[in-house]
Parts: structure tokens; C-alpha cells; sequence
């Protein structure tokens, strides 16, 4: 019986790059067409009207930059310090070999990372108040912002410290001891100042976001002149009945959560550089 050695032919079909460049084509094809559908069906001139329109925009200057932008970044400002300070403690509460002190930062972190942000500022303005009968938190809203912010973002920043405290050797800690440095005066002149060049980038992250929680102000009932950007935004959208003043306001968030985000992009480079 004869036998051929002919080879079998070719499998029929298309390659994985001509897959790909099918599936690809196909996702540009259906957001220009998102694109274009929502270019032809929204009403251009109401949303200019009601969001976009230059004559109510000029009537929010300089206003919203000497009370809503100024108050935003004091609150913000003022906020962080509190949680770096607190923060810092906390974290090193957590690396501390008394177990007291972990279970109090193991507690702490847990709560204020778990709890909603709202509510530490219904607590601040309403529970200290009651809770001590008398007394006030010092700087009056602006005390009692920055305090909650402080309580809520100092849980974040004490486990990003902690993260940046571990990842320096220990070697240098034992090198340090063995110098003669106690333990205290190594983690403060050493290990500290290197763990925080560790978290810079992941620190102005939750800058941002501590930024736009500085928001949050209003639960704590602000004055006209204590407003920060969104409460004025949205009064002067209620007064005027015109979204332009919130989307003014979310101009100027963006410029401040912008050149941040890109400085802590920038950080990260530079730190993924020094690596290699």
C-alpha cells in the first residue's frame, strides 16, 4: 500500500495580530461613535446656560479665591499637619514593643480608617462639645476642621509611615547600635528621615484626597466668610439657580489636585530611578 509524505496543509484562519488589530479597531469604532452620538444629542445651549456661563462665572471673582479657595487650603493645610504629627506617633506606636501601645494603634487605625469621614465631623462639632461641657476646640471652625481631618487622616498616614519604616534595613538600625546610638535617637536620626523620603509620593496622594474631604467643613456649620470651595459653589448655585459657581469651584480644586498629582508621579519616577 502506498504511502504519501505529503505535508498536511496550511490551517485556515486568521493570526493573533490580525485578532488583535480587528478587536482594536473595533474599540476606537465604538467610542467615536459614543463620541459623536453624545456631540449630536446633547442640548449644547442649556448645558452653556446652566453650567458654562461666563456672566455668572465673572460675578464669583475674587470672592472665590479670598474666602472659598483660602479656606480650602487652610482647612487642607491645617488638616495634615495634625495627621502627620498624629500620624507619625501612632506609627511608631505601632512598631513599638509594648503591646499596650500596639493594641492602641492597631485600635485607632482600625476605627478612623473604618468609620466615614462625615461622621468623625459630626462627632468633632457635636460630641466634644458635649462630652466637655465648657470648652471648645481651640480656632473655632477652623479648629475643629483641621481636628477632623487630623483624626481621620492620621490613621491613613500612620500605616504609610509604618510601610516606610519597614522597608529601610534593619542593618542600619544594628549598625547604629552598635555605635552606641540607643534605640530612640536611631529611629529619629536614621531610620525616620530615610522612611519618609520612602512616602512621599503615597503622602501627596493623600494630601489630594485629604483636599477634597476639606469639603466636609460645612458639617461643622461655617460662616459666609468660612466657606471653603464647595459650600460656596453651592450656595451661590442656590442663590443664583446656576450650576456654573459648583463648576468654577471644581476649576479651582483642579488646580491644586492637578499640579499635585503630577508632583507625586514625578516622585515616583525619581524614586523607581534611584532604585535600579
Amino acid at each position: 500500500m502506498a504511502t504519501t509524505s505529503e505535508s498536511a496543509p496550511p490551517r485556515a484562519g486568521m493570526s493573533r495580530r490580525r485578532r488583535r488589530q480587528l478587536v482594536l479597531g473595533a474599540e476606537y469604532g465604538v467610542f467615536v461613535l459614543v463620541v459623536v452620538l453624545v456631540v449630536a444629542l446633547a442640548d449644547w445651549g442649556s448645558l452653556h446656560r446652566n453650567f458654562f456661563n461666563w456672566s455668572v462665572a465673572k460675578g464669583l471673582f475674587p470672592d472665590i479665591l479670598q474666602y472659598g479657595l483660602r479656606n480650602t487650603i487652610v482647612f487642607t493645610i491645617t488638616g495634615f499637619a495634625l495627621g502627620m504629627v498624629l500620624g507619625l506617633v501612632i506609627a511608631l506606636m505601632r512598631l513599638s514593643s509594648v503591646l499596650p501601645y500596639r493594641w492602641f494603634a492597631i485600635g485607632y487605625i482600625e476605627v478612623f480608617r473604618g468609620l466615614p469621614a462625615l461622621l468623625i465631623f459630626i462627632f468633632v462639632s457635636v460630641g466634644v462639645p458635649l462630652a466637655f461641657p465648657g470648652r471648645n476646640v481651640p480656632g473655632g471652625v477652623y479648629g475643629q476642621t483641621a481636628l477632623a481631618l487630623g483624626l481621620v487622616y492620621a490613621a491613613y498616614i500612620a500605616e504609610t509611615v509604618r510601610a516606610g519604616i519597614e522597608a529601610i534595613p534593619r542593618g542600619q538600625v544594628e549598625a547604629a547600635r552598635s555605635l552606641g546610638m540607643s534605640q530612640g535617637r536611631a529611629m529619629r536620626t536614621i531610620v525616620v528621615p530615610q522612611a519618609f523620603r520612602v512616602v512621599v509620593p503615597p503622602l501627596t496622594n493623600t494630601l489630594v484626597s485629604l483636599l477634597k474631604d476639606s469639603s466636609l467643613a460645612l458639617f461643622v456649620g461655617v460662616m459666609l466668610t468660612q466657606r471653603e470651595l464647595t459650600k460656596f459653589g453651592r450656595d451661590l448655585a442656590s442663590q443664583q439657580g446656576n450650576t456654573t459657581p459648583i463648576v468654577v469651584a471644581g476649576v479651582c480644586y483642579l488646580l491644586i489636585t492637578i499640579p499635585l498629582g503630577y508632583l507625586a508621579r514625578r516622585l515616583e519616577a525619581r524614586q523607581k530611578r534611584g532604585r535600579r
